[in-house]
């Protein structure tokens, strides 16, 4: 039982990570997507099609006795979920990612953790009392990941030179010849749009999932509305039909990918963590992603790595773990104090109601 409850512990670390490196991939792979000419319109729709389709077998099986009742309510939160991430989100990081690089929208979007920290004291989701010591260190943590960020993204520095990147050093100049350009403002300020639609997306499911608890039926709904909200904006933005074509090539493989890992998966995890504990913490993990885009992207798609994004790394390391130090103790107490089944089954794939025990449901992962 004291490996299990070690074992339930560690298990949102270890979600969250396993979700870093997927949102990695998509990154990498819709850059390259967006250079070949994809739409990112019509790359929103097909990853959210993918998802459904995908996950809607899981939650009409597993979750057929156990899903709450549809209300008007919820249907309205399900809309605004929807238009908030697969909508709004979604194309906006497309658009600024394709504008800038993957290295730079990855670093940027580490200003997510404090817009929604600040987000969640502002709808007194998260509790701050500046006489603790934990809670210095969320205030501390915020500001030093986005300190680290503003550091790689500002500061350029020497071009930092690898094995496989020696022969693109001439890149650096067109990277920073960039940097003045209207394209690529446009597109921090679409990134920007981007981090404050997916944290209000992040607070309003966390909100939503204490009425609604069947996170792999939520998940789906939210897909399935977003095919019909973003296939309505492709409608009007993309005319061209031809757009609309895609083969067995990457364009396929970015749908299908997106589809699966970062919107059906990452939907279901991110649901049942932020239930355990809470969409700061959720978010806390976004610099992890920074860093494995910055060595990848200087491998598979010859981005610069300079210094000044090394040191700005290292800084956001820092700031995360003062962040998670300060929220690692929020949910201790309610854990240790109740050992009912019912308040610990976010963690467990529902499977049939009568496959459903008291013993915790991390025991079984």
């Amino acid at each position: 039982m004291e490996l299990a409850g070690k074992w339930r512990k560690v298990m949102p670390y270890l979600a969250m990570v396993f979700l870093q490196f997927g949102f990695a991939g998509l990154f990498l792979i819709s850059v390259a997507s967006l250079r070949q000419g994809m739409s990112h319109y019509v790359l929103v729709v097909y990853r959210n099609a993918v998802a459904a389709v995908v996950m809607a077998p899981f939650a009409l099986w597993f979750e057929r006795k156990t899903r709450a009742k549809m209300t008007l309510s919820l249907f309205c939160k399900v809309l605004a979920l929807a238009l908030l991430e697969p909508v709004l989100d979604q194309n906006f990081f497309y658009m600024g990612a394709n504008s800038t690089s993957a290295s730079f929208s990855s670093a940027l979007t580490n200003i997510l953790p404090a817009v929604t920290f600040v987000n969640a004291i502002l709808l007194r989701m998260e509790r701050i009392n500046i006489r603790e010591r934990r809670s210095q260190a969320k205030i501390a943590g915020t500001l030093i990941t986005v300190g680290g960020a503003l550091l790689m993204i500002l500061f350029s520095g020497p071009v930092v030179s690898f094995p496989w990147t020696k022969h693109s050093a001439g890149h650096a100049i067109a990277d920073s010849a960039s940097h003045s350009s209207g394209r690529w403002l446009m597109g921090i300020f679409m990134i920007l749009l981007s981090c404050f639609c997916w944290s209000a997306f992040f607070i309003l499911q966390s909100h939503t999932l204490r009425s609604y608890p069947s996170e792999l039926s939520l998940t789906t709904l939210i897909c399935g509305m977003g095919v019909m909200q973003s296939g309505a904006v492709a409608l009007v933005m993309e005319r061209d039909m031809k757009a609309w074509t895609i083969g067995f090539d990457m364009r396929l493989f970015t749908a299908v990918y997106s589809g699966i890992m970062c919107s059906g998966i990452a939907y279901y995890v991110q649901g049942i963590v932020i239930q355990e504990r809470g969409p700061v913490f959720v978010t806390a993990f976004s610099p992890l992603c920074m860093i494995i885009v910055t060595v990848l992207g200087s491998f598979i798609l010859s981005e610069v790595i300079t210094l000044g994004r090394i040191i700005g790394a290292m800084v956001i390391v820092v700031g995360v773990y003062a962040l998670i130090w300060g929220k690692s103790n929020d949910h201790v107490n309610q854990v240790e104090r109740d050992d009912d089944f019912e308040k610990h089954k976010a963690f467990e794939l529902p499977f049939t109601a009568t496959s459903i025990t008291k013993e915790s449901n991390l025991d079984r992962i």
